[in-house]
């Protein structure tokens, strides 16, 4: 059984590695900021979710108890990364704005992270 264990761990370990090296590596030679954001946000984030993972298999089978810390750092981390991402996408956008190499914002040439409509004179909600 213990031989599993070890095999399992160890697993986790390698796949950790795996994806923590491919998220690096794709931080630093992918072209633009957007590829680049995809790279760290993703893969870095399942390889570090994957020590955690062996973190906590071998607290419960090797130490007998069940190592709740790892699990609150892997959500903390899960819910953290999209939100990063996402903030770094909004800078991302806000700059290309700034410098005018924007792709076209369709019909109404409005971009949803900051411009808001011109507001209508005729609109009832706005007090008088």
């Amino acid at each position: 059984m213990d031989m599993i264990l070890d095999v399992l761990i160890a697993g986790f370990l390698v796949m950790a590695g795996v994806f923590g090296f491919v998220g690096s590596y794709g931080l630093l030679k992918l072209n633009d900021p957007m590829s680049r954001l995809h790279a760290p946000t993703k893969a870095t984030t399942l390889g570090v979710g994957g020590v955690l993972l062996a973190s906590m298999v071998h607290a419960i089978a090797f130490e007998g108890r069940l190592s709740l810390h790892e699990l609150m750092i892997t959500l903390f981390l899960f819910l953290t990364a999209p939100v990063t991402a996402h903030f770094i996408a909004k800078v991302h956008i806000h700059r290309r704005e700034e410098t005018g190499t924007l792709p076209s914002a369709g019909p109404d040439a409005i971009w949803a992270t900051h411009n808001t409509p011109p507001e209508d004179p005729e609109s009832t909600d706005q007090p008088q």
